[in-house]
């Protein structure tokens, strides 16, 4: 890899300007699920089509694109281009990984992590590699010196758990067991240093914004040297167009030998969603994120985490539909409501989530109850009292008895003839008797 292929980076992005790339994003709360395009990644898309259409799409030019992704990707989380492997799935990725363990081997996951972490090593049990679950909280003190892998996600799918990377990495190191973790669900609204685990595993279609088929694998050269590149094609070859065809071999010596051939259209959609991301303070996109989601937290009566996924249970998924009632895009996993906060999400988004919170109430609430048409219809709301406008008291008096001496303004009033009635007139109003004011007359003009 080449300095050619690095992408020159733009000018720092803030956060409202990131914001406006997203069209359509109001109330979308499953960046967990499926992130956003970015106004760059669509405007791309469609060109890189009509460039096809036209017969001018070219595979060296789409090779190019693939570099500056993947070299876009290494500065992301802190590693060289060298040490970035491109791929298009998760569990594709694990899979080679998997079958890379030594026969007998452990490998620990984390009970209830994502599937793609987990099956490739539970498929590997016909050669005696056990996979033993544990909590996320427990994993750092389960390995073992019969530990060959950690294997966990850096975020949890389910619930948005982040684990304790640091204790984990210590505790593999003290039993010389290997480090894998996916931070698919991390990587774009967090700061992930991939340098600091053996491997990494990052599908880039959710918090990245980029096409569903771009993935990246990170190694450390220790742990890459014992993986076998069991998918190797073409695209692994030292040189890629002079690995076309067999019978002879000659892979990459650097993280390369484990590509798998690119799904072109996506990396042309995944440039720019990269690039965005890149120029963003990640730390600023956490503070946000987490911000967003704590407010929430304040407004559904639950405890605060620190993540950008919240989650909470919903075994009926009588939250999840209230969401969607409400307007919102939201997710459901392992029978609990989830909702994410990523760069397009704002105050109005959590104000509006935490309105499920009166869903289940048999009491109608003070106020409106239709309140979340303000956010998603887009509506503005403003007070109105007469002392905001003293200002044309004066022209609104002369113009008003005009209006009301010619006829043009009409009024009804309830008049009670007679001092005498006060009291009365006053009972009249109490009970509702009266149209318009109540008006006690003491005498009639001569």
């Amino acid at each position: 890899m080449t300095t050619e292929h690095m992408p020159p980076l733009g000018p720092a992005l803030q956060l409202d300007d990131a914001r406006a790339q997203f069209a359509g994003a109001r109330g979308y709360l499953a960046a967990c699920t499926l992130g956003l395009p970015t106004a760059g990644t669509l405007a791309a898309i469609r060109a890189d089509s009509e460039s096809w259409a036209r017969g001018e799409a070219s595979a060296a030019r789409y090779g190019d694109v693939v570099e500056r992704v993947r070299a876009s990707y290494a500065a992301l989380v802190g590693v060289s281009p060298e040490a970035v492997a491109i791929g298009s799935q998760t569990s594709v990725i694990a899979g080679m990984v998997a079958a890379s363990a030594p026969d007998g081997a452990e490998v620990l996951c984390v009970d209830g992590d994502f599937s793609s972490m987990v099956f490739p090593f539970l498929a590997q049990a016909h050669r005696g590699v056990t996979v033993r679950h544990v909590s996320p909280h427990d994993l750092a003190a389960s390995v073992g010196p019969d530990t060959w892998l950690v294997a966990f996600s850096l975020v949890q799918s389910a619930t948005g758990a982040i684990a304790d990377a640091d204790a984990i990495g210590d505790a593999a190191r003290t039993h010389g067991a290997f480090t894998l973790c996916d931070t698919t669900q991390a990587a774009g609204w967090m700061p992930v240093d991939a340098a600091v685990f053996d491997a990494t595993i990052c599908h880039t279609y959710k918090w990245l914004c980029a096409p569903r088929g771009v993935a990246f694998l990170t190694v450390g050269a220790a742990f890459g040297a014992l993986l076998r590149p069991v998918q190797a094609g073409w695209y692994a070859g030292a040189d890629v167009w002079d690995s076309c065809y067999g019978p002879d071999m000659t892979l990459a010596t650097d993280a390369r030998r484990f590509d798998v051939s690119p799904a072109w259209p996506a990396w042309v959609g995944a440039e720019p969603a990269l690039e965005l991301f890149r120029r963003l303070d990640l730390a600023a996109v956490r503070d946000h994120t987490v911000g967003l989601a704590d407010s929430l937290c304040d407004g559904l009566g639950i405890e605060k985490h620190g993540q950008a996924i919240l989650s909470w249970p919903d075994p009926e998924g009588t939250d999840l539909r209230a969401l969607t009632a409400a307007g919102l895009t939201a997710s459901g996993r392992a029978g609990r409501a989830r909702v994410a906060f990523h760069v397009w999400n704002d105050e109005e988004d959590a104000a509006l989530c935490g309105a499920i919170s009166l869903y289940n109430e048999t009491d109608a609430p003070a106020g409106p109850r239709n309140m979340s048409n303000i956010v998603t219809r887009g509506l503005t709301v403003r007070g109105f009292t007469v002392g905001n406008y003293t200002q044309h008291l004066p022209a609104f008096s002369t113009e008003m008895a005009g209006w009301i001496e010619s006829g043009q303004v009409v009024f009804d009033e309830t008049v009670v003839d007679g001092i005498e009635n006060t009291v009365e007139a006053f009972l009249g109003l109490m009970r509702g008797e009266n149209i318009g004011k109540m008006v006690v007359r003491t005498s009639v003009a001569s």
